[in-house]
């Protein structure tokens, strides 16, 4: 690199640090990242909770009318969060589906959290899916053996093995709706993508504040892969006890 491609790094160094120190501007930063942590977890734990009783629809034996009902409308609801980009379900439901129940008035924020929470739903759910019927199916016949009921041997027994056996997956899931986080900005939300985007037109200074935001976000990812790792090995001593 030549002694100007130097100068002007350090440059854009000096006026990121002047914006993030000087300005406060790491306020804004601790704030998106604040943003973006709630909508990711929130995110996640409702995706948990639809996509498995989305996935308990999907394994449920065929046998009534409203089985195979619920079951089409799992694969449409699958099929139209799978099917379509995470921004434009997020601008739907705070330009179309908030204002047309009467929710207009409903904080960005809320929104965000529902639209991630559906979307990852239609993921875990195909995750669930597969967790559940990797689980032996002799683990089923023993609880209904033993007397409990299907949905009871499904809560008790299948579920617990089947979150073991997918619970890397999970983690996958909860980096990409972390990364998916970026979108958000579209609906008047300061996440960490839109603060260093704020910085960046302050100091107009481009190139260091955007490699400055990739690595908040390697940063982070990788410190949640080793949770989960931690999480997983954590698992797998308790399996062999």
């Amino acid at each position: 690199m030549d002694t100007k491609g130097q100068f002007d790094l350090v440059t854009g160094w000096n006026s990121l640090v002047e914006q993030l120190i000087t300005n406060k501007g790491y306020l804004k930063v601790l704030a998106g990242l604040r943003d973006t942590a709630i909508i990711a977890v929130a995110g996640l734990v409702i995706g948990i909770i639809i996509g498995t009783l989305l996935a308990v629809t999907k394994v449920v034996p065929q046998k009534r009318w409203y089985n195979k009902m619920f079951s089409r409308l799992t694969d449409v609801y699958v099929a139209l969060f799978r099917g379509t980009p995470m921004v434009v379900q997020l601008l739907i439901m705070f330009y179309v589906l908030f204002p047309l129940i009467g929710l207009s008035g409903v904080p960005s924020l809320v929104v965000a959290i529902v639209a991630f929470g559906m979307n990852s739903g239609a993921y875990v759910s195909e995750i669930m899916r597969s967790g559940i019927l990797s689980v032996d199916k002799g683990q089923m016949e023993a609880g209904r053996a033993l007397g409990l009921g299907y949905y009871k041997t499904m809560t008790n027994i299948v579920l617990p093995q089947a979150v073991k056996n997918i619970f890397p997956t999970l983690g996958n899931e909860f980096i990409a709706l972390v990364k998916e986080t970026s979108v958000v900005s579209f609906i008047a939300i300061t996440d960490l993508t839109k603060a260093f985007q704020d910085i960046a037109s302050s100091s107009y200074e481009y190139l260091i504040t955007y490699l400055a935001l990739a690595l908040c976000y390697l940063v982070i990812v990788f410190l949640i892969t080793i949770c989960i790792r931690l999480l997983e090995r954590r698992l797998r001593a308790s399996e062999r006890k």
